[in-house]
């Protein structure tokens, strides 16, 4: 191939693959429970745990985080899954796509030592804490 042609064909490759790239997320997210956020603290630090006895509607919301105080704000749509302890297989949960979902609901398909996998269906959600260990 002479080096013209290609260095066109690169170029147009690599403008294609620059078209197709995901943007970075913007805004950040966190699962709560009720009206109690999952993740312990906000960091990279942070653990999800829920008991298997836990209650009340799991949904994803933004969060404006201060020093003081983190507030959720508003529901984002999200997908649900579930991480076998023993195997690793990770399983969905379900087809839909949800705002909110009992949580009893989610944690009658698990056993202690699962993870519940949320994912969020857009790209400009930051979700760090996305598994939550069911104790």
């Amino acid at each position: 191939m002479k080096p013209l042609r290609f260095l066109l064909l690169l170029g147009g490759w690599a403008t294609t693959q620059t078209g197709m790239a995901q943007d970075a997320p913007t805004t950040c997210v966190a699962a709560h429970v009720g009206n109690r956020m999952v993740v312990d603290e906000y960091t990279t630090k942070g653990k999800c745990r829920l008991a298997t006895t836990a209650t009340g509607e799991l949904a994803v919301f933004t969060v404006d985080l201060s020093p003081t105080e983190n507030k959720a704000l508003d529901k984002v749509d999200f997908h649900v899954a579930i991480r076998d302890k023993e195997t690793g297989t990770l399983r969905s949960f379900s087809e839909k796509t949800y705002r909110q979902v009992p949580v009893q609901q989610v944690l009658a398909r698990c056993k202690p030592g699962d993870h519940i996998v949320l994912l969020t269906v857009e790209g400009r959600y930051a979700l760090p804490h996305n598994e939550i260990t069911v104790q």
